[in-house]
């Protein structure tokens, strides 16, 4: 376990908030590699999380924060406090700020090159399945709901990627109204992508009228039962 109380330079085993990383470009030429990358940066992430939680608990530990004063009121050093240890404490602190605010944004590029990635691919499949008919009308169709979100549960992967009870689903990844099969493809899109980044497509009441909203699901297991946290009912 590395040393919490002195700087620290990230190993070259480790990836770095500062590495330039370009998910649009690696999404052209590699969605499997893009979606590696976007994995990468969430798993860094919740790394630089944890440390910032262990260094808050050494502050906490000399009973201090990050603007406590560790001189006393004429100017000396506190000698009921180690001020050297604190000090590379708020360093360090300060340094991971500024790598997770920039992770964050790599993360949300990110999310949406892969986004963008999906929608294209949703609709390479959705064209695949159909066989001649009205394509202005069967490109309706793929916007048409094919389920309703019944109940959401609290603290869920559901609930976190912003789902709502009454929400109803137009698109789930590459699943629509025209290839769900009674929600099996949903299901077994599920399974097969689990703590990986779905987009979703939601048609929800708003002020009286039907709003699309997009969200990101990552499935996962959690405190609760399955992996989206959601009762999802077909129509």
């Amino acid at each position: 376990m590395e040393d919490i109380h002195s700087p620290t330079i990230a190993p070259p085993s480790s990836f770095s908030a500062e590495q330039n990383v370009s998910p649009t470009t690696t999404t052209t030429r590699n969605g499997d590699s893009s979606l590696s990358d976007l994995l990468a940066l969430m798993k860094e992430k919740d790394r630089v999380e944890s440390e910032l939680k262990a260094l808050g608990a050494v502050l906490d530990s000399h009973k201090v924060n990050m603007n406590t004063s560790l001189t006393t009121f004429d100017g000396y050093p506190r000698d009921d406090i180690d001020v050297a240890q604190i000090r590379t404490t708020r360093v360090r602190i300060i340094h991971l700020r500024n790598d997770y605010k920039d992770l964050m944004m790599k993360i949300e590029t990110g999310l949406h090159a892969h986004h963008a990635a999906l929608a294209t691919e949703a609709e390479a499949t959705s064209a695949s399945s159909i066989e001649g008919g009205d394509n202005a009308s069967n490109s309706a169709d793929t916007q048409t709901p094919f389920a309703k979100i019944n109940s959401v549960a609290p603290n869920s992967p559901a609930a976190e990627a912003g789902m709502q009870k009454g929400d109803y689903i137009k698109r789930f990844g590459s699943i629509n109204a025209l290839n769900h099969e009674k929600l099996k493809k949903l299901t077994e899109l599920v399974s097969s992508n689990e703590e990986k980044p779905i987009t979703v497509l939601l048609s929800r009441k708003e002020t009286g009228s039907d709003v699309d909203r997009e969200v990101t699901i990552v499935p996962r297991l959690w405190a609760g039962t399955g992996k989206l946290g959601c009762h999802i009912l077909p129509l």
